[in-house]
């Protein structure tokens, strides 16, 4: 059932985070230059971490005015955790992501500072039978709506989770934090990739999305910029310009 739009002062076309999973700092660089002033939300994860110069592309976003998620899940024990959430502090990194159980949100949120923590629910590449496969028999609306409240109950900020699951985090949690949601597909791209449990644009504003994030619609697009704008242009029909 569609939800009141979110009630949050965040302007509209920050609600747009566009995924640079892409292979080099100097690529995600190129990237974020072609799309310019159509994206002002970018999510660095795994594959940059792992290309290296990881901080300094993060410094460089900041020096373009952009904001910075970021998106490593980090799944340790809790004072590892607790210390990689350390070194985000002060960089001007919006938002963290988490995986784990309670000790380890509970560290992230301890030492969060002016990072919003945002604990990973089920990962939107997971469908029915993969969580079989990993033991988790239960229903994936059940699941979720677990993982967040135990995630708010400990600090965090917000929860990652599919549009499908979000109408129930909204009936059952309400407002009062954050949900982001990945796996955005415009209907002409739905079952072109891994992701299963997706959503569009509309839909997931309408499930109770605060923020959205977009990776290949817009980064394997004849026109990423073009591509962008039609999803800006889209938020902005919902929620207005500011």
């Amino acid at each position: 059932m569609p939800h009141a739009l979110s009630p949050k002062a965040i302007p509209a076309r920050e609600r747009l985070i566009l995924a640079l999973d892409v292979p080099s700092a100097d690529d995600a660089k190129r990237l974020v230059e072609t799309l310019g002033d159509s994206v002002a939300f970018y999510k660095v994860g795994l594959e940059l971490f792992m290309a290296g110069g990881y901080f300094e592309l993060i410094d460089w976003l900041r020096a373009q005015g952009k904001q910075v998620f970021v998106d490593l899940k980090f799944f340790d024990v809790p004072q590892t955790v607790a210390s990689a959430v350390r070194q985000l502090r002060g960089r001007g990194v919006a938002f963290a992501t988490v995986h784990g159980n309670d000790a380890i949100l509970e560290a992230a949120a301890r030492e969060k500072g002016d990072v919003k923590i945002l604990a990973v629910t089920v990962l939107t590449s997971l469908d029915r039978g993969d969580l079989d496969d990993l033991g988790f028999h239960c229903d994936v609306d059940a699941l979720v709506l677990s993982r967040a409240r135990r995630a708010l109950e400990r600090g965090c900020d917000g929860v990652i989770s599919s549009g499908l699951e979000a109408p129930n985090l909204r009936d059952q949690l309400g407002d009062r934090f954050l949900v982001i949601t990945p796996g955005i597909r415009p209907v002409d791209n739905r079952g072109t990739d891994d992701q299963k449990r997706t959503v569009g644009v509309t839909e997931a504003f309408r499930n109770g999305a605060d923020y959205i994030v977009v990776g290949r619609p817009i980064r394997n697009a004849p026109d990423p910029k073009a591509a962008a704008e039609a999803i800006q242009t889209e938020i902005g029909a919902l929620f207005g310009q500011a």
